[in-house]
């Protein structure tokens, strides 16, 4: 009976023992077996029938997406500087649209002409909002397709756009070649240059968006000059066919976008389940996200005033013959440089305490909006320029380091998209919200000191972010060690019933 009770836990030992000491063996597995089947059977009618293997390879799905290592370097370095030309070929045509609004009010009228003004102005204010307004559509697409076809596809787009109003005769037909087509076709051309860094670098993102942002920068400086010398030279349709160079080569610099992180599982299902995919609604899930989404907005209401009527306010401060265009090339100078300094400074801040760096920003646009109308020297002026340029740098370069800390690598497009697409409406909103106050009340001063409420606001709110963040990781680490605990606690509950059945069946044998 001994040797009996023993058999099922060594059957090397069995196989040489007599044969009257395995009958009962022989009589004993068939109950065990019997046994096993009905308690799963209870336990199935009760709803506790749970099995860990599914568990068991989330875990291991888990530790598969852990252990992607990025590159940090080798082709990486050739979607850097694809990523930058796109970057600077986009913003700096948009940038630039200023040096082209005086020959396209002498092609399609008279300079002095106050409607045709109006009407002219607006062709760049569509092609500026409609990038950042189409963004939230080019993010569900680049998740759909990717980032090589989306960047490629809209390089194509916005050179179609670019070379049809080159042919336009009238300003109808401008505001759809450039201010829609052309503009459309650069948000999808933009936002996977940005998605498309986090594939390929995680410790140096900062240090690399902040040579990408900054490659915008140098374009931003440099293209003015190279569009007046092209404009006095071709003329304003020639001038458009040689953009259209850069438009070509962007499309081929969306070639090198290879993507690299592992593709996330599609659900076979229909309906909800299936427009969730599309939609990605897991990053509204994070409170830090959702801070951030409304945050920033919050603040862009200020942000871009000073950019948009800081020269026409010297104008009125200092007269028309002052040099004011020194003030812009400051900016623009001091951005470049903030964004590769604080790029690398954001690379040895952890996680989502980065976006300290974006509240600083804030914190300082806000105060140099403020002290605008307080500068009686124009030496003042410069020094507010400097500050201002370089926190400007500051905020441009860790907007895609942060939206990888918040979301994660595979949920970073749409992210980006949604917050590009909210951005839109404060940048469009709040300039003529300025302009409106200086029409009222004749000077700038106080749409200025109001311009610097929004930023400072917003800063403030996004302070929220860490502390949300981390109040949901203690979370976390709570369920996850009580889901341990739970599950040890099945484990033995589970152990002690096979004991019970084992010693059932013992008995039955005997």
């Amino acid at each position: 009976m001994t040797e009996g009770n023993n058999m099922p836990e060594n059957d090397a030992a069995g196989t040489n023992e007599t044969p009257a000491g395995s009958e009962p063996a022989k009589e004993k597995r068939p109950v065990e077996e019997q046994d096993e089947e009905k308690e799963k059977t209870e336990n199935k009618e009760n709803g506790d029938s749970k099995v860990d293997i599914p568990e068991k390879s989330e875990g291991l799905g888990a530790k598969e997406e852990v252990e992607f290592v990025h590159p940090e370097g080798g082709w990486g370095w050739v979607v850097m500087l694809a990523s930058m030309w796109c970057n600077g070929s986009v913003f700096g045509i948009q940038n630039a649209f200023g040096v082209m609004y005086i020959y396209l009010l002498q092609e399609f009228g008279s300079v002095e002409d106050k409607d045709l003004q109006f009407r002219t102005s607006w062709v760049g204010s569509l092609s500026m909002g409609m990038i950042f307004f189409c963004s939230p559509i080019v993010s569900i697409f680049t998740d759909m397709l990717g980032c090589r076809i989306i960047a490629v596809g809209g390089a194509a787009v916005g050179l179609v756009g670019l070379l049809a109003s080159s042919f336009v005769t009238s300003l109808g037909p401008m505001y759809f070649t450039y201010g829609i087509v052309f503009s459309c076709g650069c948000s999808f051309a933009y936002q996977p240059s940005l998605v498309i860094l986090g594939h390929y670098f995680k410790k140096r993102l900062g240090l690399v968006n902040g040579i990408v942002t900054a490659g915008s920068s140098v374009f931003t400086i440099a293209m003015p000059f190279v569009l007046s010398g092209l404009l006095k030279n071709l003329g304003l349709y020639h001038t458009m066919r040689v953009l259209c160079i850069l438009m070509l080569v962007l499309m081929l610099a969306g070639f090198t976008y290879k993507p690299l992180l592992p593709v996330k599982p599609k659900d076979s299902q229909t309906g909800s389940s299936h427009l969730k995919q599309i939609f990605n609604v897991n990053i509204w899930k994070s409170w830090g996200y959702r801070i951030w989404a409304f945050g920033i907005p919050a603040a862009l209401y200020g942000y871009f005033v000073p950019y948009v009527h800081l020269m026409k306010h010297v104008e009125e401060r200092f007269g028309k013959d002052t040099n004011k265009e020194v003030l812009l090339m400051c900016i623009g100078i001091t951005s470049g440089i903030g964004r590769l300094i604080f790029g690398i400074v954001a690379d040895y801040i952890s996680g989502v305490n980065k976006v300290f760096l974006q509240v600083a920003s804030f914190f300082v646009i806000g105060l140099m909006s403020m002290m605008i109308p307080l500068c009686n020297v124009f030496g003042g002026l410069i020094a507010v320029c400097l500050l201002m340029g370089l926190f400007d740098g500051c905020f441009i370069c860790i907007m895609a380091p942060i939206a990888f800390e918040l979301v994660g690598a595979k949920d970073v497009s749409q992210a980006i998209g949604f917050l590009l697409g909210l951005m839109s409406v404060p940048m469009t909103v709040g300039p003529p919200i300025a302009g409106y106050l200086r029409d009222k009340m004749g000077y700038y001063d106080m749409a200025f000191y109001l311009a610097g409420v929004p930023p400072i606001i917003g800063g403030a709110l996004l302070c929220l972010i860490p502390w949300v963040e981390a109040k949901h990781k203690r979370r976390e680490k709570k369920e996850a060690v009580k889901g341990e605990q739970d599950a040890a606690q099945k484990m033995m509950n589970h152990g002690k019933a096979q004991e019970v059945v084992q010693h059932k069946a013992g008995e039955s044998v005997l």
